[in-house]
């Protein structure tokens, strides 16, 4: 039994005439449908071209082959019939498009299909069974009408979906028929094929599938389970989708791929493919390999996973207006300390240089960002300019992290700071945030400003550090937080200096901290926070600061009750 082989065709016609001298030097015999759309004048040039094959090509009634309509459905029909009355020793029917590329010799594409005479090559699952459905449309392109064309009349598709929707509509789906899924491009046996084709109740199934949404990728697909004894649920064809659906197209650079799949035919090949038409369509190796998609399917889900998902940290244009969609905020672990710099003296260089990190200063001060050493640009001519960092403050930190990867980043941050950064450091889960809460009070006390200036920026910082504690304690925060109130501090800091050395240099292991920084007078601090409380401005973020603190570092003693009999 010979394979006979249909060809639909509506595009780069002198691609598909190579491939089709390709089948018949095989002895396939082709049929071939060129879309109605395409221009007479080429459809001329290309009957022409293929005049000396004689009976091995034929040409069927043409149809108007729009995407997603039933053209697709009857230009098929047409040539298959034409196939089977034509060639009645055609065993079997491979149907293939004008982009297609046999891959291996079509001799054992041939004695692969004598050695499975029954079997029927089709993938064929239903909407429940796979996730391959992109749009939002699964089971409803069965029971809804779509008699407008989704590409050329968008409006009038979307909006009759709707009303359908609304009024509860809902198609029967005639008695005996599941609904099936699957690619286009199958390979059939001649009495399957058939036995679709003459079907007695071919039109109530045709009248069907006419207004179910893509029915090309159904109509086969379900029938063939009705007739096979044999459904072989896969393609021989090679065809990878992205995300979207959208089919992949193969380029000359895919060559080793094609090769490594072993598969028979493959599309959709680029019509400029020099490379991949002189290889594939001139002397071939004997491979005698099951067709292994598999093979391959490794790297198109890196690559599927690189478009969409893309490294963290950096920002493309595939991705940049989706929010959402980036990878991470920032592409490495960085550190932020709230407080510290108000506590420690020369906490910035003395971190550096425990830790080899770089620690700058506020970032995000009002006055412009306080790179490491008071440097005007850093790592990829990033400024510390104000106005150029607050167009975008989220860019300007993920630009940091990015330009400097390999290298720790630290900075201080704090409520004077542009908050607009809050919610992205919190949700970032490459963020380490160290936070002494009410740490901020220790430059107004130590200000000497009139005391109502005081009490009123004390009651704006508080309020923002308020919210912003609130962000890094949401159920929506993904950094690794750690806060201390002022009270908690005054009684332990060393913990406080042991967890950012840690956080800094985690690779380290600091161990035990034998030097420390310069921690700041802190006499008289609990009585300043009680006088704003006095001023009826309560500093609830401290803590239960007393008034009168024990030494720093040293716990105070309680005295043990005891009872009296």
């Amino acid at each position: 039994m010979r394979l006979g082989v249909i060809m639909l065709v509506h595009t780069a016609l002198h691609r598909a005439e190579a491939v089709i001298r390709r089948w018949t030097a095989a002895d396939c015999p082709v049929v071939v449908h060129v879309d109605k759309a395409t221009p007479r004048e080429e459809v001329e040039r290309f009957t022409a071209a293929l005049a000396d094959l004689g009976e091995m090509v034929s040409f069927a009634r043409r149809h108007r082959c729009e995407w997603g309509t039933w053209g697709l459905v009857a230009a098929t029909q047409d040539a298959a019939e034409q196939m089977l009355l034509k060639h009645r020793d055609v065993g079997h029917v491979y149907l293939a498009s004008g982009s297609c590329l046999p891959l291996r010799p079509v001799e054992e594409l041939k004695a692969y299909l004598a050695a499975r005479p029954e079997a029927d090559f089709i993938e064929s699952a239903t909407t429940a069974d796979v996730p391959w459905t992109v749009g939002g449309l699964s089971d409803e392109r069965f029971t809804l009408r779509f008699p407008f064309s989704w590409k050329r009349r968008r409006k009038l598709f979307d909006g009759y979906v709707n009303f359908q929707r609304r009024i509860g509509f809902r198609r029967r789906i005639p008695a005996g028929i599941v609904p099936h899924m699957g690619s286009q491009w199958w390979c059939l046996s001649r009495r399957t094929l058939s036995a679709i084709l003459t079907d007695p109740l071919r039109l109530v199934h045709d009248r069907y599938f006419r207004r179910v949404w893509i029915p090309d990728e159904s109509y086969f697909q379900t029938l063939v389970r009705l007739y096979s004894t044999n459904v072989e649920s896969r393609s021989l064809t090679l065809s990878k989708f992205d995300f979207q659906g959208k089919p992949h197209i193969f380029y000359d650079d895919h060559l080793e791929l094609l090769r490594r799949s072993d598969c028979f035919v493959a599309r959709k090949i680029w019509p400029h493919a020099d490379l991949l038409y002189e290889t594939f369509l001139g002397p071939l190796p004997a491979k005698e390999a099951e067709p292994n998609p598999g093979k391959i399917d490794r790297v198109f889900a890196k690559a599927v996973e690189r478009r969409t998902r893309g490294r963290p940290g950096l920002y493309m244009q595939s991705r940049f207006p989706n929010a959402g969609w980036e990878n991470g905020v920032t592409s490495a672990r960085y550190c932020v300390f709230e407080g510290l710099d108000e506590l420690f003296e020369d906490f910035a260089p003395w971190l550096a240089r425990l830790s080899g990190a770089k620690v700058h200063g506020h970032l995000f001060a009002p006055e412009g960002a306080e790179f490491e050493g008071g440097q005007a640009h850093v790592a990829g001519a990033l400024s510390a300019a104000p106005g150029l960092r607050d167009r975008n403050p989220r860019m300007f930190l993920t630009n940091l992290i990015w330009n400097a990867r390999g290298e720790r980043q630290c900075f201080s941050f704090g409520p004077a700071d542009n908050q607009a950064i809050s919610w992205d450091i919190a949700k970032d889960p490459s963020a380490d945030i160290s936070v002494v809460s009410g740490a901020w009070a220790v430059s107004l006390f130590r200000s000497g400003a009139p005391f109502e200036v005081i009490r009123a920026r004390a009651a704006r910082l508080q309020k923002l550090e308020a919210d912003h504690i609130a962000a890094l304690r949401s159920p929506y925060a993904k950094a690794a937080v750690k806060v201390w109130t002022m009270a908690e501090f005054v009684e332990a800091p060393m913990e406080v200096l042991q967890h950012a050395a840690e956080a800094a240099a985690p690779q380290a292991g600091t161990g035990r901290l034998t030097e420390v920084p310069k921690m700041a007078d802190l006499a008289g601090f609990g009585r300043f926070l009680q006088q704003l409380k006095n001023e009826g401005m309560h500093p609830h973020l401290m803590g239960d600061y007393p008034v009168d603190p024990a030494p720093l570092g040293k716990r105070r003693s309680v005295r043990k009750p005891y009872l009296v009999r």
